[in-house]
């Protein structure tokens, strides 16, 4: 960002922006996961208090939300978000879009399909979609996110900027990002809104190249993924050119935009409006502010993610305290990079800082937490292709967080898991899997690194090269409802059906209650297993298992119509053939399978239906 000093030239539409408007130069991040952070962002509270520290955990309709208040003080609200990790419909994100009339996450999927979609949109495409918006919603007030997500690996900006940048994708991403900028304000300006909105930019956190050792981002809570662009534009330009240096939070935000729009702020909301220190110091006045304020931030990703321990921390005075296995205490006057770990030799100010933190999650924190959905692992495949290890783990024990290796010691691990995670989503599965395989031999018997391999060849699929890292994962003790599952895939597509019954078997015993679709789906693989062993009595009893916990399971329904065919029960086998072909209106084999049954039961003219219905399916399929 040119406004906070770059000189390389890539913003500037965001640089003359912010030149109109108020620029908090010292603004951070409380997540460095996108999920959780924009969470922060749209509650105004902090982690501890709304507990979504990754994919698959619920907004809480507890939580205060930026747009349901909005909605409800008569603004028309919308949602135009650039990745399919911030779509509702995919199930990462549950709840994300409450409050809003409009929510905009169109990834080309295919009806029935939530895998099918797309990762992500280029920015040009979501703004253009929040114009249309706006020209079809001509009432105002209104209040708009718009999501940008293109400076996000993996880097790939579009052309002019992909030539313009080849050595550098990243820097062509933010580039590109801008210039769809410039585009909205181009036309908020035509269309007689830009001096009069209040527009507020910020980022949900930062990325990491190699400092400390990190890449991306996740892991670490230094500056290089905490520290955040943050800017507010007041209508009619009031405070233009103002600079605050006093630090703020991402969670500073919804109480921000509430004041400047006259409604009250909620109780629950923890964070501040800023607006009394935009005052402040476009007066003159800045330096009577009391003190300077300490800012949050914490990540349970290496816990979650990694089986490491979570990291929090605390920027205070001039400190930067982390609280970790091996404590960390940098001087952010002296020291901005944070290079020398000053814990050992300031033992009290550690302390200090370590009660201090600890006292401010006791203070905000909420008893309530809300209960993890359990991500579909197809789904998982596309979370996997940004690079997040996401949903892998089994469920930790509550306090657990901070046990567990200290991720300043297996930050190369993460490096290399994330390297081949982004590979494999490019489709360069050979490259992925050489990663994998080399960092197994410097760190063998490490689960997460089995895991990651046995999953890759799974995806591909090539089953008889998953067997061995899925095999090495469930020896070493830590293998999860999804390390026995997929092990049981590998197996079964491999000829040993009694093994693979074990595995699918012992994922079923593993999987929590709550996951009823999740474990309805283990029932249905089961069932094709026993299916295929000829234990017909067994899969049916599996399969209706399968629907008793998920009713809309298409598979096991589809399977039960199937066995009752077998076992010469066509009457009973229309009722839930009929019923897969409504939970999946696209889909042929049912409607084949009624033809049958029709043609043997004399039902003719159902069944010519059936067979012209499939075939008009079919034709659909080959366009």
């Amino acid at each position: 960002m040119g406004f906070l000093g770059s000189k390389l030239g890539l913003t500037p539409n965001l640089d003359a922006f912010a030149q109109q408007g108020v620029v908090f130069s010292r603004a951070y991040s409380q997540v460095p996961i996108t999920y959780p952070s924009h969470v922060t962002i749209l509650t105004g509270t902090y982690p501890q208090f709304h507990h979504v520290n990754d994919f698959g955990v619920p907004l809480s309709r507890n939580l205060p939300d930026l747009a349901e208040i909005l909605h409800e003080n008569g603004y028309k609200t919308a949602a135009f978000v650039g990745s399919v990790v911030l779509d509702p419909k995919a199930g990462w994100v549950p709840g994300i879009s409450r409050g809003f009339d409009t929510y905009d996450a169109d990834f080309g999927a295919v009806p029935g399909d939530p895998t099918s979609r797309n990762l992500e949109r280029p920015a040009g495409q979501v703004v253009a979609h929040a114009l249309d918006w706006l020209k079809a919603h001509p009432i105002r007030p209104c209040f708009l996110w718009i999501h940008l997500y293109d400076p996000h690996a993996p880097y790939e900006p579009p052309e002019p900027f992909k030539q313009r940048y080849t050595s550098r994708p990243y820097d062509g991403e933010i580039a590109y990002a801008d210039s769809a900028l410039g585009k909205l304000f181009e036309e908020l300006r035509a269309r007689g809104l830009y001096d009069s909105s209040l527009i507020a930019v910020m980022s949900d956190h930062g990325e990491a190249f190699g400092e400390h050792g990190e890449h991306y981002h996740g892991i670490f809570l230094y500056d290089e993924t905490i520290h955040v662009p943050l800017v507010f534009r007041m209508p009619a330009q009031r405070f233009a050119g103002t600079r605050v240096e006093r630090r703020a939070e991402l969670v500073d935000v919804t109480p921000t935009i509430l004041e400047v729009a006259g409604i009250p702020v909620p109780k629950a909301v923890q964070g501040e409006s800023l607006l009394a220190a935009i005052k402040a110091v476009s007066a003159g006045t800045g330096a009577k502010l009391a003190g300077d304020r300490q800012a949050y931030a914490e990540t349970d990703y290496p816990h979650v993610d990694f089986g490491w321990s979570s990291l929090r921390a605390l920027r205070t005075d001039k400190y930067l305290f982390v609280a970790a296995p091996r404590k960390e205490l940098y001087d952010q006057s002296a020291d901005p990079a944070a290079e020398h770990n000053l814990a050992g030799s300031a033992a009290a100010v550690t302390q200090t800082l370590s009660d201090k933190l600890n006292n401010f999650r006791r203070d905000t924190a909420n008893a309530v937490k809300p209960e993890a959905v359990k991500l579909d692992p197809r789904l998982q495949q596309k979370l996997a292709a940004l690079g997040y290890v996401s949903g892998t783990r089994a469920p930790a024990p509550p306090g657990s967080e901070l046990s567990g290796p200290d991720p300043k010691d297996k930050i190369e691990i993460a490096a290399d898991v994330d390297e081949a995670l982004l590979a494999q989503g490019e489709g360069r599965v050979e490259d992925a899997a050489r990663i994998l395989e080399a960092a197994l031999v410097k760190n063998p018997d490490t689960t997460v690194l089995t895991r990651a391999l046995g999953s890759l060849w799974i995806q591909v699929p090539d089953y008889q090269k998953a067997l061995p890292p899925l095999r090495k994962t469930v020896e070493l003790g830590e293998a999860t409802a999804v390390d026995h599952f997929r092990l049981g895939q590998a197996l079964f597509e491999t000829g040993d059906k009694e093994s693979a019954k074990k595995e699918v078997q012992a994922a079923i015993d593993k999987s929590p209650l709550v996951d009823l679709r999740y474990v309805a789906t283990l029932h249905s693989y089961l069932a094709r297993i026993y299916e295929e062993a000829g234990q017909i009595p067994d899969a049916l009893n599996e399969a209706k298992l399968s629907i008793g916990l998920d009713p809309q399971a298409y598979d096991a329904t589809l399977l039960v119509g199937g066995l009752l065919i077998e076992q010469g029960e066509l009457a009973k086998s229309v009722i839930y053939l009929q019923k897969a072909s409504k939970l999946q209106p696209q889909a042929v084999d049912p409607h084949i399978l009624l033809s049958k049954v029709y043609e043997s039961l004399g039902r003719a003219a159902e069944a010519t239906a059936e067979r012209l219905e499939a075939e008009r399916l079919q034709s659909l399929e080959q366009q």
